[in-house]
C-alpha cells in the first residue's frame, strides 16, 4: 500500500462505542499474513479463483521463507475473480445443529428486558431448519462481480458493478457488525443502473462493496492491526488499486467508522463521504449523558436525541462491550447457530423489534430470508469471533473517546437520517460536527441497516448526497 503524504498525526479520531477510540497515526500500516478464506465446518469450501500461473522454474526452485512469502504477497496487486459454493455437507450440518439446539429456560419477563425472547428464537429456528434455502443468496452473489485482491498481506473481497451509463461516479460502501456484504445487495441495481429504478443515467455509480477484514469472504488476520484506520488505508489503495481517479464513500457503523477515516486521511481521489450513523454528538452531551441531567434547551430533534442515546449507553451496549474485552470467549456462537443468530439480533432495539415482527408474520422491510442470509454468512464463513476482534483491535488504541464524538472531518460530508437508527442525528450537531455539510436529509422510515431495510430511500440518498459533486 502506497504511503499517505497527509499528516495525520495531530488528528484524534473517536470512533468507539461509548468507552473506546482511535488516535489517527497509523500512516505506515505493518503487513499481516493473513489467511485464505476456507471454513472448518466439515471441508474445505469450494473457491474458482484465477491466479497468477507460475512457472515450471519454481520446480527446481528452494522453498519460499515465510518472510519471502510474505513480501511476495505484499507486492501482489493483482485482483482475482472469486466464486464460491458452500459444501452441501455444511448446510446439512448447520441445519442437524439448529434441530438439536438445547434451549435455555424461557424468560420470564413479558417483553424483551432479558434479552432475545424464546418464542422468537424458535420461530427462527423453525424455519432455519425447515424451509430456508441459502442456495438463494449463494446464486445472486456468484451472478455479481466478485474479486479477491492482497492488501498488507491480507485478502480483500468485494463486490464490483460498473454502471453501464458514461461518466459513473465510484462509491465504497462499508458495512458493520452485525452486517455484511448481504446488506448492500438491494441497492447495487438501484446504483448502477438508475434508469431502472426511476433515476436518470447521470444520477449512475460504479459501486464497490469490500467484506471487512475477518468477515464473509475477507481473510482472517493472523496478526494485530487490522482496526479501522488500517482498513481506511486499505479501502483507498483497493480504489486507486480499481483505476479511479475520483470517487466517494459511504458508510454506517463500522463503515461510518472507515468512512470518516478516509475522510480524514482525505487523499486527493476521495471527493466526499455519506453516512446514515454520523458522529455528530457534542461533547456537552455526551458530559449530561454520563452525569444523567438532560440539559433543559434541547430542541424536539435534540430531545429525541439524547433519549436514544440514554437508552443505548445505558441498555444497548452488552454486545460491544464483551467483544470489545474478551471476542474470543465467545465460542458459544462459532459452536451453535442458534446462540450465533441470537447474538446477532440483540444489537439494537428497534432492529430486534422488526425482526421480531418479522417472524411474527408481519410484512417490514427485511425478510425471513434477509435476516438468514445475513446470519448463514457469518456461519458458513466461521467468522464469528474473527469478526468480534475489529472490537478489541480498536480498544487497543483507544484513547478514550465515543463512537459518536465529531472527529473534525473536513472534507464535504452529507447526512442521512434514518429515525430508528441507534440515534437520530439533528441538524443543528450536524452542521457543527461537519464544517463542510454539503446534504442532510431526514427520512420517513428506516433503521441501523438503512439500505437493507430501506433500498429506495437510500439509494436516492446517495444521488441527493453527491449531485453537485458530478
Amino acid at each position: 500500500m502506497n504511503n499517505t503524504k497527509h499528516s495525520l498525526t495531530s488528528s484524534i479520531i473517536t470512533i468507539a462505542v461509548m468507552t473506546f477510540a482511535i488516535p489517527v497515526y497509523a500512516q505506515n500500516v505493518p503487513a499481516i499474513e493473513s489467511n485464505s478464506f476456507s471454513s472448518s465446518r466439515q471441508e474445505p469450501i469450494t473457491i474458482k479463483q484465477k491466479e497468477t500461473k507460475m512457472t515450471q522454474a519454481t520446480k527446481t526452485k528452494p522453498a519460499a521463507s515465510a518472510q519471502e512469502r510474505l513480501t511476495a504477497s505484499a507486492q501482489d496487486t493483482s485482483i482475482r475473480p472469486f466464486h464460491f459454493k458452500i459444501p452441501e455437507a455444511t448446510l446439512v450440518d448447520l441445519k442437524r445443529r439448529v434441530k438439536a439446539t438445547k434451549w435455555p429456560e424461557r424468560e420470564i419477563v413479558s417483553d424483551a428486558t432479558q434479552g432475545v425472547q424464546m418464542a422468537t428464537m424458535q420461530k427462527l429456528a423453525s424455519y432455519w431448519a425447515s424451509d430456508y434455502d441459502w442456495r438463494k443468496v449463494e446464486a445472486r452473489l456468484n451472478a455479481l462481480p466478485q474479486f479477491v485482491t492482497t492488501i498488507d498481506g491480507l485478502d480483500i473481497h468485494f463486490i464490483h458493478v460498473r454502471s453501464k451509463h458514461k461518466n459513473a461516479l465510484p462509491v465504497i460502501i462499508t458495512h458493520g457488525w452485525p452486517g455484511s456484504i448481504i446488506e448492500q445487495l438491494k441497492v447495487i441495481g438501484p446504483l448502477t443502473d438508475p434508469t431502472a429504478y426511476g433515476g436518470k443515467a447521470e444520477d449512475a455509480f460504479d459501486v464497490v462493496i469490500p467484506s471487512l477484514p475477518g468477515y464473509g469472504f475477507s481473510g482472517k488476520p493472523t496478526a494485530k492491526g487490522w482496526e479501522p484506520v488500517h482498513v481506511a488505508h486499505a479501502w483507498i489503495e483497493l480504489m486507486k488499486r480499481l483505476g479511479y481517479k475520483r470517487f466517494v464513500a459511504q458508510g454506517g457503523d463500522w463503515g461510518n467508522a472507515v468512512s470518516e477515516i478516509m475522510g480524514l486521511i482525505a487523499p486527493p481521489e476521495l471527493l466526499a463521504i455519506n453516512t446514515n450513523m454520523a458522529a455528530t454528538v457534542p461533547a456537552s452531551i455526551s458530559k449530561a449523558l454520563a452525569a444523567g441531567t438532560p440539559p433543559a434547551d434541547l430542541s424536539a430533534d435534540e430531545k429525541n436525541a439524547y433519549q436514544q442515546l440514554d437508552f443505548f449507553y445505558k441498555k444497548g451496549l452488552g454486545y460491544a462491550n464483551e467483544m470489545s474485552l474478551r471476542p474470543q470467549t465467545l465460542y458459544g456462537i462459532e459452536d451453535s447457530p442458534i446462540g450465533l443468530a441470537a447474538w446477532m439480533l440483540d444489537h439494537d432495539a428497534a432492529s430486534y423489534e422488526l425482526i421480531v415482527r418479522v417472524f411474527d408474520g408481519q410484512k417490514e422491510g427485511l425478510t425471513r430470508d434477509d435476516i438468514l442470509d445475513n446470519i448463514t454468512l457469518y456461519w458458513v464463513t466461521n467468522t464469528a469471533v474473527t469478526s468480534a476482534r475489529l472490537y478489541w483491535e480498536t480498544t487497543q488504541i483507544s484513547n478514550g473517546g465515543g463512537f459518536f464524538d465529531p472527529r473534525n472531518v473536513t472534507i464535504p460530508v452529507a447526512v442521512s437520517v434514518f429515525p430508528d437508527e441507534i440515534y437520530a442525528a439533528p441538524q443543528s450537531w450536524a452542521e457543527k460536527a461537519y464544517p463542510h455539510l454539503i446534504h442532510f436529509n431526514k427520512l420517513p422510515k428506516g433503521g441501523h441497516f438503512a439500505a437493507w431495510e430501506q433500498p429506495q430511500f437510500f439509494a436516492e440518498e446517495l444521488r441527493a448526497s453527491f449531485k453537485s459533486l458530478r
